[in-house]
């Protein structure tokens, strides 16, 4: 599992059909996280705890050592395991929430969905986008279910807990979650979609990979060094398209089902595209946790509710203080020019 080589090699025998350069926001943020700070899935299931308690409870205030029951850490150690996740004290967050609840309140009509968690998330709030594409297997590879195909694959942490990836030369073709002890579980679910594939273990590609999508950007400007990167998935033409539309629609924050459906063309087809976001192998990049129902609340999640809205906490977090920083930057500039000889 070659990290320089994911999605780096090419073959004659080209995908089905291509989509473009897809721009993703909110899925490479500032360096507040560094590498070392990534969580296994037991320190980020306290985290995941402490936020639907904190957006369960944010009306009574509670105070840190509750929150810290919740969660089941002593106030010391959850209080720098969250700051360590989202960059914010517990307290921080929950003023986050509430202050949220206040402009929900005061828009009077105005939808949940057009306040849940989208502070940041579009227009100028829009910073470091990671470019990635997405192909499409072709035909044939899927009916000989991977022979030939040397796969890379690896557990590492991140953000949300452990991960299993795995990478062919085409590009990334998985990402899930994994829950403590369920590892060979989700082993069996990557053999089962690449039965014939040449599968060789490399947690140390895996890992590396994990940092290039969740924290390698550059210091300035956010972005990625070097090339796209590059998906190759199997799945319908159905899922395909849905998927390439939520590409399209991530873009724009959290969506809904409904939408996705326009945007996939597929008339009255809510319920088919929702089955095509579940069946979606590869997390976070293909952003299923941006989709919500139609009434704002989070529905389901392929990998968990509590994951989902730790997703959108953390994105909404770090967007939020993406732009404090660009508004500093913006504030000091002109009495810095102005100060400056002529």
């Amino acid at each position: 599992m070659a990290v320089p080589g994911c999605g780096a090699g090419r073959r004659k025998n080209r995908v089905a059909s291509v989509a473009g350069i897809t721009i993703i926001p909110g899925m490479q943020l500032p360096r507040v996280i560094q590498p070392e700070t990534f969580l296994g899935s037991r320190d980020f299931a306290r985290v995941a705890r402490a936020i639907r308690y904190i957006d369960e409870n944010f009306r009574a205030q509670p105070r840190l050592a509750t929150i810290a029951a919740a969660a089941r850490l002593s106030e010391f150690h959850f209080n720098r395991l969250f700051r360590r996740w989202a960059g914010v004290t517990p307290r921080q967050y929950l003023a986050f929430v509430t202050a949220r609840a206040a402009r929900t309140a005061l828009a009077g009509p105005a939808s949940v969905l057009d306040a849940a968690y989208t502070l940041g998330l579009s227009g100028p709030g829009r910073l470091h986008d990671l470019l990635v594409t997405l192909d499409a297997v072709t035909p044939g590879e899927v009916k000989a279910h991977g022979h030939g195909v040397r796969m890379g694959y690896g557990f590492s942490d991140t953000p949300f807990g452990t991960a299993l990836l795995a990478c062919t030369s085409r590009g990334l073709s998985h990402l899930s979650f994994v829950e403590p002890g369920a590892e060979a579980a989700a082993l069996d679910e990557l053999h089962g979609a690449w039965p014939r594939a040449e599968l060789q273990a490399d947690d140390a590609a895996a890992s590396a990979l994990t940092r290039r999508i969740w924290g390698d950007a550059d210091a300035v400007t956010g972005r990625l060094a070097g090339a796209p990167l590059r998906l190759a998935v199997q799945g319908t033409n159905f899922q395909i398209r849905v998927w390439r539309a939520l590409l399209e629609l991530g873009s724009a924050g959290p969506t809904t089902y409904a939408a996705l459906a326009r945007a996939a063309r597929v008339a009255g087809g809510a319920r088919a595209v929702g089955n095509a976001v579940g069946a979606n192998p590869v997390a976070w990049l293909i952003p299923c946790h941006n989709v919500l129902r139609t009434d704002g609340s989070t529905g389901g999640y392929r990998w968990g509710t509590e994951r989902k809205r730790a997703m959108l906490a953390w994105c909404s977090l770090r967007l939020q203080a993406a732009d404090r920083g660009r508004s500093r930057v913006l504030a000091v500039a002109p009495a810095s020019a102005a100060a400056r000889p002529t």
